[in-house]
């Protein structure tokens, strides 16, 4: 019994990547292993929980077929340029195929130093991993593309950061590693050759559904366009803050990546800001959105020299497709939106009634994710489980109920408040709560981490056993600043 390894980006130049194998660990135990994950990749449960499942898992072991390497990338790093970054701490030991036909890789993060680890020891210690473990999976369950986690181990080691940490590593799955900042490390090296081979890799592996017209390139700079203007529609919908859209953390295949300082919403404020150093706000919640166009806009620089036959051209193909950024984000963040409100006819006086909500939810300082499912609540019956309880709205908000109420008799659907509920959820990996995980998991109680993974897997199923886990934070327990995970 075995898992079955091939790894495609290997096939390409040695300059993209370096060969690398993990550093392997003392005494490899695991914290959470994701069997269900496990089973969509084809991956045995009972190899994956054996000696040799195990000893993938930490780096110790590298089965047959996978071909351990380390990739280079550039990046703007909160609009400085980087000229080369790369896997610092994280090993792609190859892709498997899952149950969907489709490729996935499989990335140790936490593995060891890498010839891309600027001085670090390429380890992680145990608050980050668990961290992006239960956020990306969070994520998935939300219904919003991310790189997920397949296991989460203690190495038995200690890391050194401000002090002695206990060590771990995140085993990542996602469709692929490569990134905005991997073209961009090419073109500023002025590899025609090299930009050419990753577009067509990317393309056949991602988009080879999407329409061509001119080139390739340009086809790919429409589809990874489409994507990322996609996923931050979803991000904005859950009141999801990335805080850290640096173009070496965006994935061509529009998946969310690096869950180091992200945060959600508690009470709603459009220019939240949780990353302690995000100083300007660049990458705050209502930011967010001109930051994707602003990446993109990068992408097709970089893919310039090949997007159409003279650089006169390639820039008037470029200009036109960034151009329509704007109107194709406003779209996707509206059929993001609408539902949340019960909308489903488009009619006239829409847009006004849902930037309404944003308004008195912030003049009034109420929670985004409780005031949105309430709002579904009271599309109908208070179901048995509610957040009526602990989440309400005061008298100013009478008046747009009322308009809300209204426009929702004109749908004329029995359907309403199922399918509210089913776009807003209740419970979220909430800050205070995912701090509080992982302080107690350093200190060996990892019950509430477990818990918070089983509970957000369901966001949408609000019962005895998770309503707790509902509640907006108390004062005390408000959660201001977020760091990234090294």
């Amino acid at each position: 019994m075995t898992i079955s390894f091939e790894n495609t980006y290997v096939n390409l130049p040695g300059n993209f990547y370096t060969n690398q194998l993990p550093e392997p660990v003392n005494k490899p135990s695991p914290i959470l292993i994701n069997e269900e994950l496990a089973e969509f990749l084809s991956i045995p449960i009972d190899w994956i929980n054996s000696e040799q499942g195990i000893g993938m898992l930490s780096g110790n072991t590298a089965p047959k077929g996978s071909n351990p390497i380390a990739s280079v990338y550039a990046g703007h790093q909160f609009g400085s340029w980087n000229p080369q970054l790369g896997d610092g701490r994280a090993i792609l030991l190859g892709e498997v195929k899952a149950r969907d036909g489709l490729s996935y890789d499989i990335q140790l993060k936490g593995a060891g130093p890498t010839p891309y680890s600027r001085m670090g020891d390429g380890r992680s210690p145990l608050g980050p991993v668990l961290r992006e473990h239960l956020i990306s999976e969070a994520m998935h369950a939300l219904g919003i593309k991310s790189t997920r986690a397949l296991a989460s181990l203690e190495t038995g080691e200690f890391v050194m950061r401000e002090t002695s940490l206990p060590g771990a590593i995140l085993t990542r799955v996602a469709r692929s590693h490569v990134r905005i900042g991997t073209f961009q490390y090419f073109a500023s090296i002025k590899d025609v050759q090299a930009l050419e081979l990753l577009t067509d890799y990317v393309f056949e592996r991602h988009y080879n559904n999407h329409p061509v017209r001119e080139s390739k390139a340009l086809a790919l700079l429409e589809a990874v366009m489409e994507s990322q203007a996609e996923l931050v529609a979803k991000w904005q919908s859950i009141g999801f803050v990335h805080g850290v859209m640096n173009t070496d953390n965006m994935l061509v295949s529009g998946e969310t990546i690096d869950f180091g300082p992200c945060a959600f919403i508690d009470n709603f404020k459009k220019n939240a800001v949780f990353s302690s150093i995000d100083h300007m706000g660049r990458y705050s919640y209502e930011n967010q959105p001109n930051i994707a166009h602003w990446n993109i806009a990068c992408f097709a620089q970089a893919l310039l020299p090949i997007i159409g036959q003279n650089e006169t051209r390639s820039l008037e193909l470029a200009k036109e497709v960034i151009e329509r950024f704007p109107n194709l984000y406003k779209e996707k963040e509206e059929a993001q939106m609408r539902p949340k409100f019960g909308f489903k006819k488009k009619l006239q006086g829409d847009q006004p009634i849902m930037e309404e909500f944003f308004l008195l939810l912030e003049d009034n300082q109420l929670d985004f994710t409780l005031s949105f499912r309430r709002l579904s609540e009271m599309a109908g019956e208070t179901p048995e489980f509610s957040v009526s309880e602990f989440a309400g709205f005061p008298t100013l908000f009478d008046e747009w109920l009322n308009k809300w109420k209204a426009r929702i008799g004109k749908e004329e659907n029995q359907e309403t408040q199922t399918e509210m509920i089913a776009n807003n959820p209740a419970i979220i990996p909430r800050n205070h709560l995912v701090e509080q995980a992982i302080k107690e998991a350093t200190i060996g109680n990892l019950n509430l981490f477990r818990k918070l993974v089983r509970e957000t897997a369901n966001p949408f199923d609000l019962n005895a056993s998770n309503i707790d886990l509902a509640k907006k934070p108390r004062p005390d327990q408000v959660v201001r600043q977020t760091f990234c995970g090294t």
